[in-house]
């Protein structure tokens, strides 16, 4: 296997403007999930303060929260609702150590290398040729495996396909998937696959629409409500293949958030966008690589929270980042909202996954 992590290249900080920047500031929180005024708002590359003369690199972060200063010296991220009075945060507007705060965007890149002012085909687009990318990806994930922490951020449309699904359910037992993150559909039609051999009512394999097929989703939840928990209905063996029955056969953390439109919802599902959010972020920020499949809004929501960086035994390595649609919107998205450093593929999801296996595991 050829694949490296790329070097990361600390700032200079025996260099101007570094030695004669000032301290950065802080000032205490006085009402609960509220920062001072002029708060320092975090990005999602690595970020050095001045403290005590010393700069020092916030070790997990993400982006629109506010840096708090712990008393051993210690950078912590927190969002606004978990301030506290008493809390010490960063403030400052400015990002070039000129009020002791530093955003590097360029630890990973080589800053002397300028891109053409006119090109053709730099976005992202049907038209675009993704070998390379899939090439990098295998040898990516065949690293991670052994030495990271793979993501996945699953859509219900991984399930819609009997060959997609088998693709995924391969992935997971093969240990290229260390925690899903999905939503009440992805599981719901994973466990009526399971059961009926269909998804929305369409057979996964013909996707011929079935009589009264409209029914089966609906059936599986309250079935499932009707037992209690997943890992219970798992154990008495009401599913006995797929997504949702390889994670909890194999202790992989199935994280299921809510959504305003959600049917039933399945048990396991959180409702509470806040407690959802920690539970998303509870996994990404341990992530190595994020793989977003065919779900805008959860794949935007992890995008928002995975920063491009991860500090691991002392070494600052990045994050990999991918969004893979069939929506050139979608993939385009995710840029917009700030996760520069997102791999996008626009591509059909179940020849995405079927790649992937064949590549990976056969």
């Amino acid at each position: 296997m050829s694949f490296k992590l790329p070097l990361y290249r600390e700032p200079d900080f025996g260099a101007e403007p570094f030695i004669s920047a000032p301290d950065a500031k802080t000032v205490s929180v006085t009402v609960p999930g509220v920062a001072p005024e002029n708060f320092h708002a975090t990005t999602i590359f690595p970020e050095y303060i001045k403290i005590a003369g010393r700069w020092i690199l916030a070790r997990e972060s993400r982006m629109d929260c506010v840096l708090v200063l712990t008393d051993n010296l210690h950078l912590e991220v927190k969002e606004f609702r978990r301030l506290q009075p008493g809390d010490s945060v960063i403030v400052g507007r400015t990002e070039d150590a000129s009020e002791g705060i530093y955003v590097y965007p360029y630890g990973f890149t080589r800053t002397e290398e300028t891109a053409e002012t006119f090109a053709f085909r730099t976005g992202r687009t049907r038209e675009t040729s993704y070998s390379r990318d899939y090439d990098k990806l295998y040898e990516l994930l065949q690293y991670e495996k052994e030495n990271g922490y793979i993501v996945w951020v699953l859509g219900p449309a991984v399930t819609f396909d009997h060959d997609s699904r088998s693709a995924m359910v391969s992935l997971i037992e093969k240990g290229y998937v260390y925690a899903v993150l999905a939503g009440n559909a992805l599981a719901t039609h994973d466990m009526e696959g399971a059961i009926l051999r269909t998804a929305l009512g369409q057979d996964i394999y013909t996707q011929e629409s079935l009589p009264n097929g409209h029914y089966h989703h609906l059936d599986v939840i309250n079935q499932a409500r009707g037992i209690g928990s997943l890992n219970q209905f798992a154990q008495d063996g009401y599913i006995q293949d797929g997504i949702v029955y390889t994670c909890m056969k194999k202790g992989i953390p199935l994280i299921l958030t809510g959504s305003i439109r959600d049917d039933g919802p399945l048990p396991g599902v959180i409702s509470d966008v806040y407690e959802a959010q920690n539970a998303m972020r509870e996994h990404l920020r341990k992530a190595t690589t994020v793989i977003g499949l065919a779900t805008q809004l959860h794949t935007i929501a992890a995008g928002n929270m995975t920063p491009a960086y991860q500090v691991i035994h002392k070494t600052v390595r990045p994050v990999f980042l991918y969004c893979v649609d069939i929506s050139e919107f979608a993939v385009n998205k995710l840029r917009d909202r700030g996760s520069l450093s997102v791999t996008s593929i626009v591509t059909n999801i179940q020849d995405f996954l079927v790649n992937l296996m064949r590549n990976l595991i056969s």
